[in-house]
């Protein structure tokens, strides 16, 4: 079993906490080996808990995929649990008040639009400017931190699913982003990482020996974290990406699909370790609720070379030219950016999707911007 950030923090580092005002920005993920919660561990070592920050989801993660979370008072330790996903994206320097140091333990998953990136680098900013010290917990990259892949962010681009130029699939740890969002992009002070042990770039979540907590509501196994980097982008489209069922992101379909076409489709363009299986669907919930739908669902066959980003790519581009009356992108929003353009960090992917580019020539586009980031982030690594 490798040692997390938190673990190697408890076994090692307590007694620097001790006489020390805590804030801990964390949910439910964050948990010891024994599943102990953060909070619940380092009380009971007594250590004086401050605060409590919860990102997107709430810090209990009972709140469905991009719904405001309230403020409220943690009936265990009788302190305050600020929402850093509703009002605020930042702490302020009233919630910071009285705050020594900053813990922040978030468990990613490897893509770049999952928002805890950016609530740790919003946490990062704001004490900064309270002059607080940030520990980074670190934590296992799910689907490993090999094979980095998928476009670079224009940071015209930025939001909230993509603040920084990384590629989509980034294959850091979230200690290792931490030192690249300061280094980089000028992002907070320089954080104090607790490095994990025994963890390796090549190692996967389930050969951690640790629990699978899943760390949002719509991310339940490794299976789902795995085509996540790809399959993520269906929610830009009208296309379901599976929410509403027990199988969300490895599911994708709508009523007007020919599963039959775009299984051959999917088979003809030859993509590595993945097979398709036709599949039917009725979500309970979210795009089609209460309709039956028809798509695939994806079969990881050899996850070291499995490309989720050009595997998700190659979908909808087999969609476009399979139903192109019924095949859409959701429309701009109010400041007329569509949301596919901020998952993919550019407007260029979708661009060449609706001029019918082969998902080869797509993910030719992205090579040597790739390749600047890692080259980029090499500094940065930790493992």
């Amino acid at each position: 079993m490798i040692k997390t950030g938190l673990s190697v923090l408890i076994e090692t580092r307590l007694s620097e906490l001790k006489n020390a005002r805590i804030g801990i920005a964390a949910n439910h993920a964050s948990v010891t080996p024994d599943l102990a919660h953060i909070s619940d561990a380092l009380s009971d070592a007594e250590v004086n808990i401050k605060a409590l920050f919860g990102p997107e989801h709430g810090a209990r993660g009972d709140v469905g995929d991009g719904m405001e979370v309230g403020d409220y008072m943690d009936p265990r330790l009788g302190v305050p649990v600020y929402s850093l996903y509703g009002k605020h994206k930042a702490p302020t320097s009233q919630m910071l008040d009285g705050i020594d140091i900053m813990l922040v333990d978030l468990q990613d998953v490897g893509s770049r639009f999952y928002t805890f990136l950016y609530t740790m680098s919003a946490v990062m900013d704001a004490c900064a400017k309270c002059s607080i010290p940030v520990w980074i917990l670190d934590r296992p990259n799910p689907i490993s931190g090999l094979n980095p892949d998928g476009p670079v962010l224009d940071t015209q681009f930025s939001s909230f699913v993509g603040m920084y130029p990384i590629a989509q699939r980034h294959a850091m740890t979230v200690g290792e982003l931490a030192r690249y969002f300061h280094s980089e992009f000028s992002v907070g002070a320089e954080p104090e990482v607790i490095q994990m042990q025994g963890w390796s770039r090549n190692t996967w979540f389930d050969q951690t020996g640790l629990p699978w907590v899943m760390p949002s509501p719509g991310m339940p196994t490794l299976d789902t974290a795995t085509v996540y980097p790809g399959t993520c982008l269906f929610e830009g489209t009208n296309v379901s990406e599976g929410r509403g069922t027990t199988r969300p992101f490895e599911i994708f379909g709508a009523p007007w699909i020919d599963p039959v076409l775009l299984h051959k489709a999917m088979i003809n363009y030859n993509l590595p370790g993945v097979q398709y299986r036709e599949a039917y669907f009725i979500p309970t919930w979210s795009k089609h609720a209460n309709a039956r739908c028809a798509g695939l669902q994806i079969y990881v066959t050899d996850r070291e070379i499995y490309r989720p980003v050009v595997t998700g790519i190659a979908a909808l581009c087999a969609i476009q030219k399979l139903h192109p009356n019924d095949f859409a992108f959701l429309p701009p929003n109010s400041e007329g950016r569509h949301f596919f353009d901020l998952l993919t960090g550019s407007s260029r992917i979708r661009e060449a999707i609706e001029s019918g580019k082969s998902p080869q020539d797509i993910a030719q586009s992205w090579h040597n911007e790739l390749k600047m980031f890692c080259n980029s982030s090499t500094e940065c690594l930790l493992y």
